[in-house]
């Protein structure tokens, strides 16, 4: 989903949207970089076929919050925290190394060289 372009005016429903698309986003890199903080699976591209893939990620949330039921799991300041006047105070996990699951990939040629296509089939 994309954000309204530019100032809305306080209180109408564009802003009211900017906003809590905004939410909804750290929220969600709140939640993917707590859990690629714990599960290393998540640090790097996943090879696998996207229905396994999605297996996978399931399992480690899964996972997570049962470890998260013992509240010796999470320190406090894992996570970000917004404060009253709006400010927020980046978490613990924003400490850790820097994702490898969103580099550049390489080019790879997708052409077969001329040699190959000379051959004939037998």
């Amino acid at each position: 989903m994309k954000p309204y372009d530019g100032t809305r005016e306080r209180g109408s429903c564009e802003r009211i949207f900017n906003y809590r698309l905004s939410r909804a986003r750290r929220v969600v890199e709140n939640a993917f970089g707590v859990l690629s903080s714990v599960y290393r699976v998540l640090r790097k591209p996943m090879l696998l076929e996207s229905e396994t893939a999605t297996k996978v990620v399931l399992a480690t949330v899964r996972l997570y919050n049962y470890l998260r039921s013992n509240p010796n799991f999470i320190s406090p300041g894992t996570f970000d925290t917004v404060q009253e006047n709006g400010d927020v105070i980046p978490g613990s996990w924003r400490n850790e190394p820097p994702s490898q699951s969103l580099q550049p990939m390489a080019v790879v040629p997708r052409r077969a060289t001329e040699n190959a296509t000379t051959i004939s089939p037998t």
